[in-house]
């Protein structure tokens, strides 16, 4: 199970995070400065799964962004890792070409794209097309 979604950019300013276990406000600033540094102080060569404190920490970087995702010990980490990928391609066909810009002016989007994927931390869908077709009709809408 997916505990938590993080996108942070290079200087380690987070710019996306949904939690699916309740973790206090402060216990998050504190989590999330410690997975930020331990992923970023990785080289390119190494692996992109942590072990960290009692869960895994899988990630991958997208030119100045990483997606970083903590998952229980039973996850299957190149699913998930997948799924990062998946995840970035949906909003790539959504923003053509999506940049940290995009997501910080459309977080809204951003989130209803993360949740048509993933409900209380367990993928539900991968289909790209699904996955966009309420933001189309919301763009529909909002345009009329």
């Amino acid at each position: 199970m997916i505990k938590f979604f993080l996108m942070v950019n290079k200087q380690g300013q987070t710019r996306l995070s949904k939690y699916y276990e309740h973790v206090d406000i402060n216990k998050r600033t504190l989590l999330e400065t410690e997975v930020i540094k331990t992923c970023l102080s990785r080289s390119t060569e190494q692996c992109s799964f942590i072990e960290y404190k009692d869960f895994k920490l899988i990630y991958r970087q997208y030119a100045a962004l990483f997606i970083v995702v903590g998952v229980n010990d039973t996850e299957n980490e190149m699913a998930i890792y997948e799924f990062i990928h998946n995840f970035v391609e949906v909003l790539d066909v959504y923003f053509s070409q999506v940049s940290e810009l995009d997501i910080m002016f459309n977080l809204d989007k951003v989130h209803i794209i993360l949740d048509e994927m993933l409900l209380n931390g367990c993928i539900v869908e991968t289909n790209r097309a699904r996955i966009l077709a309420p933001l189309l009709i919301l763009d529909k809408i909002s345009e009329s």
